[in-house]
């Protein structure tokens, strides 16, 4: 029997998993609480523990886990930047779930955008109230215009196909582009002057981490619209609002956030807010912020489900092989694995 203990679960994690437990020999515990270096001790007994985007597993958390006999972690997300890699190198494995719907992430990225643009979401508070007034509701046409997509993975490649059945013009930026792609790829400081809207659809590095700060805003447009279902740090939040404050940046569609660690995910609707900056940015009538849902739909969670389930039996398989783990040894995280045709250690 594998023994999984699930942090930072909800009741849709449950509803997705729990009928693989008998179907494979598993042993389930789920835990609300995120894990940490003061919530690691939990994992003692487990053969795995899996975790998603808001869990700590940093070196200390890495070291307890393998003291503890812990084989592997795996994560619900396809991003690992929650993860120190390194430090796992040799101890526990890591794998992740690189694709469980990119239709998902870029569909709510568009559904950002039209509601933004189109003042859906005053419209919608104004009728509830009998209020049917026009006054402020003007939008724009997003036909014609350029949109700068940054990355183009796949959920970055849905999110141009569903810009272009818009008739909007795409341009890319990727550090990596894709061969033999009909994209535009242009140097990211043009991509910043060209685009009337910017959507980041890249991952979390040391490299990209606030890739949108004070000096890519003014090479903006005025008037930008920026779309983020990717990570929170890519944008300089103190930055971004400046950018809002200045009319230079005239709307930002945002599903995650900086600092959400410690926020999103659970209900504080009856709590002060401590995060000041968050507060200034929600209470701009130009910003629309959804709690890092974009993943959230029935696909998506059975594909995380599934392909979660399938990473930790093809380690316990005893096929050599460990599926979609995220590897230190080579330097290529990704891709390492798929040239050796082997687990990392």
């Amino acid at each position: 029997m594998i023994n999984v203990s699930f942090f930072d679960a909800k009741e849709y994690d449950k509803a997705s998993f729990e009928k693989y437990q008998d179907q494979h020999g598993f042993q389930f515990r789920f835990f609300e609480t995120r894990l940490s270096e003061d919530t690691v001790s939990l994992a003692k007994g487990s053969d795995v523990v899996c975790v998603f985007v808001n869990d700590s597993v940093n070196a200390n958390v890495i070291n307890a886990l393998y003291e503890y006999g812990v084989k592997m972690v795996a994560l619900r997300s396809a991003g690992y930047n929650n993860v120190d890699i390194r430090a796992a190198f040799g101890k526990v494995h890591v794998v992740h779930v690189p694709a469980y719907s990119p239709y998902a992430v870029a569909e709510h990225a568009i559904a950002l955008l039209l509601t933004s643009v189109r003042r859906i979401h005053k419209a919608y508070n104004r009728t509830r109230e009998f209020n049917f007034s026009l006054s402020g509701l003007t939008g724009f046409d997003i036909h014609g215009k350029t949109v700068g997509v940054i990355g183009t993975g796949k959920i970055g490649k849905i999110f141009i196909n569903i810009c272009r059945g818009f008739g909007m013009n795409v341009i890319a930026y990727d550090a990596f582009p894709a061969q033999n792609s009909e994209i535009e790829y242009v140097s990211l400081d043009e991509l910043f002057k060209r685009s009337d809207i910017i959507s980041l659809h890249c991952p979390l590095t040391d490299e990209t981490r606030h890739m949108i700060d004070e000096n890519a805003i003014r090479q903006m447009k005025k008037g930008v619209v920026i779309i983020n279902t990717s990570r929170g740090a890519l944008i300089d939040s103190e930055a971004l609002l400046n950018g809002i404050k200045e009319r230079k940046i005239g709307a930002a569609c945002l599903d995650v956030y900086e600092e959400e660690a410690d926020i999103f995910f659970e209900d504080r609707s009856g709590h002060i807010m401590n995060d000041d900056l968050l507060s200034r940015l929600i209470s701009m009538p130009n910003v629309i912020v959804t709690s890092h849902q974009a993943f959230l739909t029935k696909e998506a969670l059975d594909n995380i489900a599934e392909t979660t389930v399938n990473n930790i039996l093809s380690y316990f398989s005893g096929s050599g092989i460990c599926d979609n783990e995220l590897c230190y040894r080579c330097g290529n995280i990704e891709k390492c694995k798929k040239e050796r045709k082997e687990k990392c250690f």
